[in-house]
């Protein structure tokens, strides 16, 4: 008689967590943290640094002593102060709202499958590319009266041609949204094309076929699906436009005279020229305050949205 003997029951070990394996795991963290520690320090360290320093007595140097809310009482008693805020809200209201719309019509344009879509985008695009400092600088020659548009049209024979904007108080500020556009409005053209896109194109279909016309067809359903895209265009936008600085300088150095300071000029102005660095300080804080409050909006939309 055979016996059959049983056969033993493998079980399958647990796979054990080896150092390398934890090493795996850990490497993204340990890639990270030295621009984390940057970032912690140099971004939001130094924010938190300029803020304290808001609430001293410092002057030329940074000084710890407590002076309470006094750099913003001497902040918005400054005239200076209100004519950087004025020129803001001009500057700011043109160059996001041209810049939208110069974008959005752009953008329709080349969402038509035109042949030179791949040679006109770069073009939109390129201006994008440089700093604002070169950006500046080339439109001060340009707008200069005595070596630009003007001094060209003169010299081409039109003698009582005159665009005097750069040198002119009242029109200043304009040569900067000029600039600001031309610099911004390609990279809201692609914003908004990569949006127009993205749309499903049987909605668009469907809307042909029961007969609505092409401008009903972008009013009624192309440009509400897109308000993602302007949301995002617009913050974008505001916060180039609030902190605005290297254009100014290189274009018109935040004059003639006033005409064109813009808080981060009178900032820097405060802080670095007229030893007021508390002043300073307080004006940056209030730079800050108003990017929150375009920001934080923005996300609790964003995430509200995600939740819903």
């Amino acid at each position: 008689m055979t016996t059959i003997e049983p056969v033993p029951v493998v079980e399958p070990q647990r796979q054990r967590s080896t150092f390398a394996d934890g090493l795996r795991n850990a490497l993204p963290k340990i890639v990270l943290a030295p621009s984390f520690a940057v970032i912690l320090v140099f971004v939001y360290g130094f924010i938190l640094w300029t803020v304290y320093l808001s609430f001293t007595t410092s002057r030329i140097l940074p000084v710890y002593k407590w002076g309470g809310f006094d750099a913003y009482y001497r902040l918005w008693s400054q005239p200076n102060w209100y004519v950087a805020m004025q020129n803001l809200a001009i500057f700011g209201v043109l160059y996001i709202g041209i810049c939208i719309a110069l974008g959005l019509g752009i953008a329709i344009l080349m969402d038509q499958r035109i042949r030179a879509e791949g040679v006109l985008r770069p073009i939109f695009l390129y201006p994008m590319a440089l700093s604002f400092v070169v950006t500046g600088t080339a439109w001060k020659w340009f707008l200069n009266p005595g070596l630009g548009l003007e001094n060209t049209m003169h010299n081409l024979g039109w003698t009582s041609f005159k665009f005097d904007w750069l040198v002119n108080p009242n029109m200043a500020i304009y040569t900067v949204v000029i600039a600001g556009v031309w610099q911004a409005s390609g990279f809201v053209m692609a914003m908004f094309l990569a949006g127009l896109r993205g749309i499903d194109g049987e909605i668009i279909k469907a809307a042909q076929i029961d007969g609505a016309s092409s401008v009903s067809i972008y009013r009624r359903i192309i440009i509400p699906l897109l308000r993602p895209v302007f949301l995002s265009a617009f913050i974008v936008l505001a916060h180039m436009a609030i902190k605005s600085y290297d254009l100014v300088i290189a274009l018109t150095g935040g004059g003639p005279g006033n005409a064109t300071e813009l808080p981060s000029t009178f900032m820097y102005s405060y802080t670095f020229t007229r030893n007021q660095m508390a002043v300073g300080s307080a004006s940056a804080v209030m730079m800050l305050m108003g990017i929150t409050a375009i920001i934080v909006p923005y996300l609790y939309s964003e995430l509200r949205e995600k939740q819903s």
